[in-house]
């Protein structure tokens, strides 16, 4: 798109804008993420993280170790110690977390969660839930320790009975009386047979419980094995919720304030929430001022680009583009094409950020609801690529038609008076009216189309977001989510459809700020026909002669040529006049000079160089011309009349007021020359205007005077005075008149005689009454027959 091309120049902000929307789409899409940690970790999970505990009995660590694997004991045994705790005025044995190198709380939680589950499905009411190998290895771990007990008891009854055989054996050996040692020494032996049974039991349970203790790492991974096949595709969340209630139960039953655990998590989230909101709002308004100061200054930039490039137009470039369509391109259209900047850097760039992001974290997320996702972005590509297929085409003429206003708009207020002469107000309200209903027409045409986005995405969102809930709380119950991984999960898509809609919002909106670059650039781009040579020749002492030399000119679109072999010389010091009937080419001429337009034919010269070898500033240096409808800028009278030249000074402006008999309307008033003027000079009459118009061109002393038809608004006394003033003050100038009146040109020295485009005859006004049948028949129309020396027949 053209409209593009208009960063290049500002890679840097782009840089920087890409950026800040990546730190802006970074926070945005880790506030669900963090409202998520809120609902599942600070509310469900009591502001637990993980199911590693800081604290933990004995005997619950022992339990817990009951399913564990050797190695995971050995890890467990590494990162606690034992150590002391006063419980409800009971000393207590505990384990405390002592992590050792390399070792993190996530890596003892992965080790944890399976053990919690298995110790917590034991611990349950519903018993008949807990699996057949957990209800194994809790049998076998307690037989173990029966027999153990067991082996222990008769072994310590066998130890007793040992004593005591060795002591009866003791008694016997020193008993003096046969009968006595014959008794102890049975006693004896009966003893030790006693002890020797208890002892063979003891040492069969103790073997016995061996063999079951060596089979149990067998029994603890089938247990375990079967437990994470029972789980199926709950899994993770399962394993880690149990374990973090596991936990809470534990530290409540050693007295740790589990409420405090459960605020201090959801402050520290929240204020990472507003740390990240403030983060992402600062880099949004950053965004938007580098948006704006880019757009601004490419705005500014194509504004005096498009007003200098209209400056060098000739009138075939003038004609080409109207002046209402300049007017538009350099103000609405421009306007346009900042708009599109800013939502180019604000939208366009911000857009594919989070929808990527979003896209990357539903992923993430690991819910398997990524089709709704798919889902959502075709319906929003759907709905977005049908209107925009409605509304490009009105998108490109409403351009037009803004022309349109403007062109009829700009004629009805400079015509208004002649509108009202002829009492044409309704047909030009109709016209207008046309032109605006056309223009009202397409917009609500468009607005309506656009209208329809919002109640339908908004459909299209709820309706996405039902669907979550839908399957999210299947989902949920069956374990494989939480709620805040729904509320997670809800946000993200909208999310990215919002990302999508915005692209497509600014698909439908951008082509219309592409059109109006489009037509900037028609006006940047074209290449003036009139322009400076490469080596211009201005270093000569001009003294102003003006010679035309077969000169031949045709209009761009005209079939035939307007003019043809013009020749004749304008001589400083002389005036040249020409006079024509209407439509003979005597404007055309005189635009030609200062190359308003360059003839096809011939050639123009100044002190024999041509004119096309001159540099513009320099060929219009020479001139002052006045136009035949005089043209007033808004100011006041003195800076109408130094126009032409800046350093022109107080006495050469009321000089040149004075020839061009201006001093007496402007003595008038008592602001004199600092009168205001009004746009296009309304506020003055047309002779005041013209009177006004010839002093601003003799003010900048010209070596060249063009009169283009201007004495025509002013009466014969003031023609005749400033006529008289021109050939008394105006010396060592070329002058060269277009009259249509005789009387203005009666006493040039030249005067040329032009009859549809040719010069049919030239000399003095006697010279041409008596040879020219043209002049004489203009003559005669203007001039009464005493004027002429005629008599009048009796």
């Amino acid at each position: 798109m053209k409209i593009f091309k208009y960063l290049g120049k500002y890679w840097y902000a782009i840089i920087a804008v890409l950026l800040l929307l990546i730190v802006q789409a970074s926070s945005d899409l880790s506030l669900p993420s963090l409202t998520s940690d809120i609902v599942d970790v600070g509310i469900q999970q009591g502001g637990l993280e993980r199911s590693t505990p800081d604290k933990v009995r004995k005997s619950t660590l022992q339990g817990i170790k009951l399913f564990m694997t050797d190695e995971e004991k050995q890890i467990i045994d590494d990162n606690y110690k034992e150590a002391t705790q006063t419980v409800d005025g009971k000393k207590v044995d505990i384990y405390k977390l002592d992590l050792q190198k390399g070792m993190t709380k996530d890596k003892l939680a992965k080790i944890f969660n399976l053990p919690m589950l298995m110790i917590a499905s034991t611990q349950s009411e519903k018993s008949s839930n807990t699996n057949k190998e957990i209800n194994d290895v809790v049998t076998s771990y307690t037989a173990i320790s029966k027999d153990a007990e067991k082996a222990q008891a008769l072994g310590q009854e066998a130890k007793e009975l040992g004593q005591q055989a060795q002591a009866a054996g003791k008694e016997a050996a020193t008993a003096t009386d046969a009968a006595t040692a014959a008794a102890k020494g049975a006693e004896a032996q009966k003893l030790a047979a006693e002890a020797q049974t208890k002892g063979t039991q003891a040492q069969e349970l103790g073997n016995a419980a061996k063999e079951k203790n060596a089979a149990m790492p067998e029994k603890v991974e089938a247990a375990r094995k079967a437990t994470k096949e029972g789980l199926g595709s709950v899994g993770e969340d399962t394993l880690k919720s149990v374990g973090i209630q596991l936990t809470l139960s534990e530290y409540k039953e050693l007295d740790m304030n589990t409420k405090k655990i459960q605020t201090d998590y959801i402050i520290k989230t929240g204020a990472k929430m507003i740390g990240l909101t403030l983060v992402s709002a600062v880099a949004a308004i950053i965004v938007g001022l580098i948006g704006s100061l880019v757009a601004a200054t490419v705005g500014k930039n194509l504004r005096v680009g498009q007003y200098e490039q209209t400056l060098v137009f000739s009138n075939n470039e003038m004609e080409k583009f109207s002046p209402a369509s300049l007017i538009t391109r350099n103000t609405n259209d421009i306007q346009q094409i900042q708009m599109g900047l800013v939502m180019i850097m604000r939208i366009v760039l911000y857009a594919p950020i989070l929808g990527i992001g979003g896209i990357y974290r539903v992923y993430q997320t690991g819910t398997g609801m990524g089709w709704i996702v798919g889902v959502a972005v075709a319906g929003v590509l759907i709905l977005v690529l049908t209107l925009l297929l409605t509304t490009m085409p009105k998108f490109k003429a409403l351009q037009n038609l803004v022309d349109r206003v403007n062109l009829v708009s700009r004629e009805i207020i400079t015509g208004l008076p002649v509108i009202r002469a002829f009492s044409r107000e309704k047909f030009e309200e109709k016209r207008f009216d046309t032109a605006n209903t056309n223009l009202m027409k397409t917009q609500m045409f468009v607005n309506r189309a656009m209208s329809l986005l919002m109640p339908v995405m908004m459909l299209l969102m709820n309706g996405i977001s039902v669907l979550i809930v839908w399957v999210g709380g299947q989902n949920m119950s069956n374990g494989q989510m939480q709620v805040g991984d729904m509320m997670a999960f809800i946000t993200y898509t909208m999310q990215i459809v919002m990302a999508f809609m915005m692209l497509s919002m600014v698909s439908i909106i951008l082509p219309r700020s592409n059109v109006a670059a489009a037509r900037v650039d028609e006006v940047l781009n074209t290449e003036p026909t009139i322009k400076d040579p490469e080596k211009p020749k201005d270093d000569h002492d001009f003294k102003g002669e003006v010679k035309f030399e077969g000169v031949q000119f045709r209009y761009g679109d005209a079939d035939a040529d307007v003019l043809h072999h013009i020749n004749f010389t304008a001589k400083p010091g002389e005036t040249t006049a020409l006079i024509g009937s209407t439509g003979s080419g005597k404007s055309t001429i005189v635009n030609l000079i200062p190359r308003l337009f360059d003839v096809t034919g011939g050639r123009i010269t100044i002190d024999g160089i041509d004119i096309r070898q001159m540099s513009l500033h320099k060929l219009h240096e020479l001139m002052g011309f006045v136009p035949q409808k005089g043209v007033l800028f808004s100011g006041d009278i003195a800076s109408n009349i130094k126009f032409g030249d800046a350093n022109i000074s107080d006495e050469q402006m009321k000089k040149a007021a004075e020839i061009a008999q201006a001093t007496e309307f402007i003595n008038a008033n008592e602001k004199g020359f600092e009168r205001s003027i009004s746009q296009g000079g309304t506020n003055v009459s047309g002779g005041q205007k013209q009177r006004l118009s010839i002093a601003r061109a003799l003010a900048k002393n010209p070596k060249i005077l063009i009169f283009d038809d201007s004495f025509s608004a002013l009466d014969n006394k003031t023609d005749v005075t400033l006529r008289r003033a021109l050939s008394e003050n105006v010396k060592d100038v070329t002058q060269i008149i277009v009259a249509q009146k005789i009387s203005t040109i009666l006493h040039a020295d030249n005067i040329i005689v032009l009859d549809e485009g040719r010069v049919v005859a030239q000399g003095r006004h006697e010279e041409l009454m008596e040879s020219s049948a043209v002049y004489q028949e203009i003559a005669q129309s203007q001039l009464s027959n005493a004027e002429l020396g005629i008599e009048e027949a009796d």
